[in-house]
């Protein structure tokens, strides 16, 4: 798991730790279960302070992202599944509707833009 903090964002680092770590469950690449760094272990992999870190943990357990085990370390949560779901579909709505849009202001029809979402959804070559 590599997380890259950048000194050149207004966007504070705790904030940057929790939404590499949830776009990287997001996209599938950490799954339900799979552990995620110790605290420490990522402080010192990014050179920031395990404070820092912990609020990002804090936050994700809090969103539902990961669950922490005493003992045992944090993982990526099962119960996350429905959310990055929801998630998900926000980001297709929106470029849905962009497309819709564009399509309307082009004069395709609806027709067409069915025919080409479908052909897109399918994998089939234009």
């Amino acid at each position: 798991m590599e997380i890259i903090i950048s000194s050149n964002t207004s966007k504070p680092i705790y904030e940057q730790i929790t939404s590499q770590i949830k776009a990287l469950i997001m996209s599938g690449e950490l799954r339900t279960g799979d552990p995620i760094p110790s605290m420490r272990s990522l402080a010192k992999s990014i050179h920031v302070s395990v404070i820092t870190v912990q609020k990002a943990y804090e936050d994700l357990q809090r969103d539902g992202f990961i669950e922490t085990a005493v003992g045992r370390g944090s993982f990526v949560s099962a119960q996350n599944k429905d959310f990055i779901q929801e998630e998900q579909q926000r980001k297709i709505e929106e470029y849905l509707q962009e497309a819709a849009d564009t399509a309307r202001t082009s004069g395709i029809s609806l027709g067409k833009l069915i025919e080409l979402l479908s052909m897109f959804y399918n994998g089939e070559e234009s």
